[in-house]
């Protein structure tokens, strides 16, 4: 099991990530509130995805948050690196993702 630093470095990774491939991707019209939920290690964190980035990462939960992720450490570190495809987790329940409909297609863009 991964631990919370390990998930808080992976989605620092992400970010990164996003923001190398911004500007590659043209400018997604995504303006969210995060939340990734980590129920195995009793952690959440927050951010806000803005422009096809993902920005101002911090500790806590947002239960107002537009788009929530819900996976378990090794999943999500799995997600990150790329070990584990997203579509594949998500039909499996290894992934919950909940948000509107439309700004799941714009996810989709992202990944």
């Amino acid at each position: 099991m991964a631990d919370v630093d390990e998930c808080r470095q992976a989605l620092h990774q992400l970010a990164a990530r996003l923001d190398a491939h911004a500007e590659t991707r043209g400018k997604l019209d995504l303006d969210r509130t995060l939340a990734c939920r980590v129920p195995d290690l009793a952690t959440a964190f927050h951010a806000r995805l803005v422009g096809g980035r993902l920005i101002d990462i911090a500790d806590g939960d947002d239960p107002k948050a537009k788009i929530a992720l819900t996976a378990a450490s090794d999943d999500l570190i799995a997600l990150v690196t790329g070990k584990l495809d997203v579509t594949r987790a998500i039909a499996a329940r290894q992934v919950q993702v909940k948000a509107n409909p439309l700004d799941l297609l714009k996810l989709r863009k992202l990944l």
